[in-house]
């Protein structure tokens, strides 16, 4: 870009500070900007926008229609730059900020421009249990603020603790660092208390940033929309960012709290509500067709970010469908067993024995505890790494147990310390440290192991140092990292489930029973960074909760796959919900936020895929061009009837063999990017269709254009030919070689093309209707000739570019009819459930036909 023309984009950058960006191009006509620069302008301002559409992190999934504004940071922002330099004093590396930075720039990008009129977003940003998802939504705040975001509501968990733990986050990295920029509605000790005059925070006159943090407590929240009420005249100028931390606690439908918070946004006309949440169950769970929290908008899948213990890290996981056992990690060997006979000894069995209950310290508890000293003295002799040092004893939720281990541990401490020197004792020391870091040895984590006689000089001052707190809602004694290094052994229950971070947590002792799958994630807190000491963390639970912890793994990883989906299959939250695997004893989550769920295909069944990913090379696309002759040429010889329809660029093969396309299926060579079109699933799912008598035949159809010039014609069989169509190419940013992205090759219209008086723009239950009424047990598989050389048209010259394939490119589409009732099964073994999108009504933004029409590629 040139000087002068750099500069007139500038101008039009400080235009988007207050006007969205159409309002912009016409105040640059305005100012005398001629069209030509103008169009110059708008199209090096696309360009930046498709940089930040198509960054590979985080994953997003995007409602199709929403309109990106945002293009990342500038030199006279104020907030960030604050976040920034704050992150580089608490020792953040370069590209752990710049990680950060991207990530947050793109969920901004997903926001409503500031100046627009009104708006109602609905995202969600699903992250890993102590992964930084606050650093996150902070800065999210900071940069929607150096935009013009007026209120900044953050909704933080159910408990003081963690909502004073947030404002305290907030106010040091957005408030101190621009103290004039701000006005906090809510302080570190004090929740949200009515002000008078609430409009005077909004007018003109007062040009501050709002902020308010609240808990989700009914009275609280009942006030504060009470207060906007009040000024709802003037919120009209204030742009609303509301956060939603643990977006899945309290906020969804069934509890008091839910309708509060849609009161409150719908007192708002300009509000973007953006839920964050490690645990999003219930959250994909909500029923989309009600006036409710559902992320209808956006879902963005944060990464996790590197050195993060997560659940796969610890506990492994299992295969999923077409994975490789081989390939799947196991998790680090540090997840130690506890016998189940030990369970009632520390744990009472019933609410009725809790009163008067005594513990014992068995002998895992007694190793677990004693292994924390010994870390503890190692990381002293290191001195890197988090400067506090944190045991987690959890075994019931009830406060009296908590507190009758506090003698029992005071004991086990004044032993040790008076039995350090005897010879028994260091015996069993030395072992339990030479078993523990032989297992997870030192050097897989970039670290050196220390030795035993090292660490026992250390070993004295740290059993001295050591804490014993009962942290619950009854205790004084709770802690607190404030002030100078901690050695503690907390002992605990709700108060640690969610939100609240334990530094320096080395050594948890976790046999407390759950009975869903986000109550036990959140009760996780060894999740997380363990830097200066990642060998030495360990766990000791029962066998039981290890398999649901290897199980919950699992689950995650299905469901980012899904999310997934939405980024490699031009799906959105409206058209593909994310299904969750099911456990046979545990919930996904509370049965009251599951009332909308319903059972979900584990596979295949209702849903039509397609190919959107190819290789360019000609040897990769010439066998696919030869799989696709064999399977029409097989299908001329076996079909029951055939409709040719050249003049149309249509033939339709009826009554194909389930073998025929099996046989296909394993010939034809899917790009290995697509996340859905995997041919040994597709496979896998035709077979056990087959078995209940479905499936056992397929129409064949071949769709392009008119047939019958040489030079466009492609022919699949004796005359079987149809011309070739056009799909242009997404640009690559990366310009990857051997890699064509075509985004959409079927419409809804080529669903239905085996299909007899069908009329045009029929929805896609709609589709799904009539498929069951005429072929209900009938696949059909659609072959697309893509010409090798497809040219964009003007209008997409911007965002395409010719597909530059050697030869040219078969793409398939493939429809399946749902099961019939009594088939089901096929579908759903009791696996997977999922949010029901039959009540969306969705705009039609597919082309009617995406068949080529005088050159011009499909959308």
């Amino acid at each position: 870009m040139s000087s002068e023309l750099g500069g007139m984009y500038d101008v039009f950058r400080n235009l988007l500070e207050t006007s969205t960006p159409t309002e912009a191009v016409k105040q640059l006509e305005i100012l005398g900007v001629d069209d030509e620069r103008i169009q110059r302008i708008r199209e090096f301002h696309e360009h930046q926008l498709l940089s930040i559409k198509e960054m590979e992190e985080p994953r997003v999934a995007v409602n199709g229609n929403r309109e990106t504004w945002y293009t990342g940071p500038r030199e006279n922002d104020r907030a960030w730059p604050a976040i920034q330099r704050e992150l580089e004093r608490s020792g953040w590396g370069p590209d752990a900020i710049e990680d950060l930075d991207s990530a947050s720039t793109r969920v901004v990008s997903l926001l409503n421009h500031p100046k627009e009129p009104e708006f109602s977003t609905r995202g969600l940003v699903v992250g890993y249990v102590q992964s930084g998802k606050t650093t996150n939504f902070t800065s999210v705040m900071a940069k929607a603020a150096d935009r013009g975001y007026k209120l900044f509501i953050v909704l933080a968990g159910i408990h003081n603790g963690l909502r004073r733990q947030t404002q305290a986050r907030l106010a040091q990295q957005l408030v101190e660092s621009n103290p004039t920029n701000w006005s906090q509605l809510t302080g570190l000790d004090r929740d949200f208390v009515p002000t008078e005059n609430a409009a005077s925070f909004f007018g003109g006159s007062n040009s501050t940033h709002v902020l308010c943090v609240v808990k989700k407590n009914a009275t609280v929240l009942r006030k504060f929309a009470r207060w906007l009420e009040s000024a709802s005249d003037y919120l009209q100028q204030a742009p609303a960012l509301v956060i939603d931390d643990e977006a899945d606690q309290a906020s969804v439908a069934t509890t008091s709290i839910n309708p509060l918070i849609l009161r409150i946004l719908d007192t708002l006309p300009k509000a973007a509500y953006v839920g964050y949440t490690a645990t999003p169950f219930a959250n994909v769970l909500i029923d989309p067709a009600a006036k409710d929290l559902y992320p209808s908008d956006f879902i963005a899948n944060l990464p996790q970010p590197k050195a993060h213990f997560g659940t796969e890290v610890l506990f492994g996981r299992y295969a999923l469908d077409g994975e490789d056992p081989e390939d799947v990690d196991d998790g680090h060997d540090m997840i130690r067993s506890v016998p189940a006979e030990d369970i009632p000894l520390v744990s009472p069995s019933t609410r009725a024995d809790a009163d008067g209950f005594t513990p014992e310290i068995t002998d895992t508890l007694e190793k677990a505890v004693q292994y924390f000293w010994l870390t503890t003295a190692a990381r002293r002799v290191r001195g890197t790494g988090n400067k506090h040092a944190t045991m987690l004893i959890h075994t019931s939720m009830r406060i009296q147990v908590h507190n009758s281990f506090r003698v029992p541990l005071k004991k086990i401490r004044t032993h040790a310390l008076g039995h350090l020197d005897d010879a028994d004792t260091l015996r069993r020391l030395r072992a339990l440290w030479d078993e523990e870091t032989a297992r997870v040895p030192a050097e897989d984590f970039g670290e050196t192991k220390v030795p035993f006689d090292t660490l026992l000089e250390e070993l004295p001052g740290v059993i001295g140092d050591c804490r014993i707190i009962m942290d619950n809602s009854d205790s004084e004694d709770t802690l607190d990292y404030d002030n100078g290094p901690v050695v503690a052994i907390a002992v605990g229950g709700n108060k640690f489930s969610r939100g609240l971070t334990l530094e320096g947590l080395a050594v948890t002792y976790f046999v407390r029973a759950a009975s869903a799958y986000d109550t036990l994630l959140q009760m996780g807190r060894w999740f997380g960074f363990r830097h200066g000491y990642a060998d030495l963390p360990r766990v000791w639970m029962t066998d039981e909760l290890h398999a649901a912890f290897r199980h919950l793994a699992t689950v995650e990883a299905d469901m980012r796959r899904d999310i997934d989906v939405y980024l490699h299959e031009n799906e959105t939250p409206q058209t593909f919900a994310v299904r969750l695997r099911t456990h046979p004893v545990l919930r996904v989550t509370a049965a009251a936020k599951m009332q909308s769920a319903i059972r979900a295909s584990a596979a295949y069944g209702g849903r039509r895929i397609q190919t959107r990913y190819f290789h360019t090379r000609a040897e990769w696309l010439r066998d696919n061009q030869d799989a696709a002759r064999d399977l029409v040429r097989r299908a001329v010889a076996e079909a029951v009837t055939q409709d040719s329809r050249p003049e149309d660029g249509r033939h339709i093969l009826h009554g194909v063999a389930h073998t025929d396309v099996l046989d296909f299926l394993g010939r034809y060579r899917f790009h290995e990017s697509s996340q859905e079109c995997d041919a040994e699933l597709i496979s896998s799912y035709i077979r056990r269709r087959v078995q209940r008598s479905s499936l056992l035949r397929w129409n064949v159809a071949i769709v392009g254009n008119r047939a019958g010039d040489p030079d466009t014609d492609f022919s699949f069989a004796p005359d079987i030919a149809v011309g070739r169509i056009t799909r242009a190419r997404l640009q690559s940013p990366t310009g990857e070689p051997d890699f064509a992205d075509i985004k959409t090759l079927m419409s809804r219209a080529d669903a239905t093309v085996d299909l007899a008086d069908v009329p045009r723009g029929l929805e896609e239950d709609e589709i799904k209707r009539e498929r069951r009424r005429q072929l209900p047990d009938t696949g059909l598989i659609v072959l697309y000739p893509i010409d090798k050389d497809s040219r964009p048209s003007e209008l997409r010259k911007k965002f395409r570019e010719p597909l530059g394939a050697e030869d040219h490119v078969i793409g398939i589409g493939l429809v399946f009819p749902e099961p019939r009732q009594q088939d089901s099964t096929v579908d759903w073994d009791g696996s997977y459930i999922s949010a029901d999108l039959s009540g969306i009504r969705l705009e039609d933004t597919d082309d009617e036909d995406q068949r080529t029409v005088e050159g011009e590629d499909a959308a």
